[in-house]
């Protein structure tokens, strides 16, 4: 099925699910669901994994579910519709998601285990593939990109309070995201064109995250 936008529903099924998060309202509206949300975007992400899946992976929906087993939040449902194109999670990913505060995109480091943080602490800590990083995130930002993640308060262990690239070294996680309200575009073929461009500006970033930083090498819990 060719992308024509999402459903005219999609944003006012979220708005009610942020309002009464139950199996009840999921059971009343899972119709509205797979037809204004699921199915528009598979069909989004199939359009755009001939150009972004080489190298990373197929694309996928996240499960609309959330997994409550160690979470003080006990809700059942997401309130967002994630979809993703990854090698592994953390080691680059072109993200998309859409909800109640209309159409978000993001890549780059959401999640780094403990593996995969090493492995980017000694990148950014060389004198080659540091800068780089500097480089594609200054680029993003100018772009109208927000660069976000988890960061240490202090230094990390075995490097030096002078060092150059300090502030990327504190990083537990990196990536960057921009949002659009709700509005038109998001039922038409322009949502396809603003993620399509956007991923297209994260390719460098998601790259250098594929090329040093890589899927983990842990188990899963």
């Amino acid at each position: 099925m060719k992308f024509s936008g999402f459903g005219e529903h999609a944003v006012e099924f979220y708005d009610g699910l942020l309002a009464d998060n139950t199996k009840a309202y999921w059971d009343d509206h899972v119709a509205i669901y797979k037809e204004h949300v699921r199915a528009p975007m598979e069909a989004l992400l199939a359009e755009l994994e001939p150009e972004f899946g080489a190298g990373f992976g197929e694309a996928k929906v996240f499960r609309p579910y959330r997994d409550v087993r160690f979470a003080k939040d006990k809700t059942p449902y997401k309130t967002h519709c994630g979809g993703v194109i990854e090698a592994g999670r953390g080691g680059g990913a072109y993200y998309v998601e859409v909800g109640p505060a209309g159409l978000r995109v993001g890549g780059g480091c959401f999640h780094l285990a403990s593996d995969q943080l090493a492995r980017y602490r000694t990148a950014v800590d060389t004198e080659l593939h540091g800068p780089a990083l500097e480089k594609i995130l200054a680029s993003l930002r100018k772009a109208g990109w927000q660069i976000l993640g988890d960061r240490l308060k202090s230094k990390p262990r075995g490097f030096a309070e002078d060092h150059p690239r300090l502030d990327l070294l504190r990083h537990r996680s990196v990536y960057a995201v921009r949002v659009w309200e709700p509005d038109d575009f998001l039922h038409e073929r322009e949502a396809l064109d603003r993620v399509r461009k956007s991923w297209r500006q994260l390719r460098k970033f998601n790259e250098w995250a594929r090329d040093h930083v890589g899927p983990s090498e842990q188990p899963r819990r």
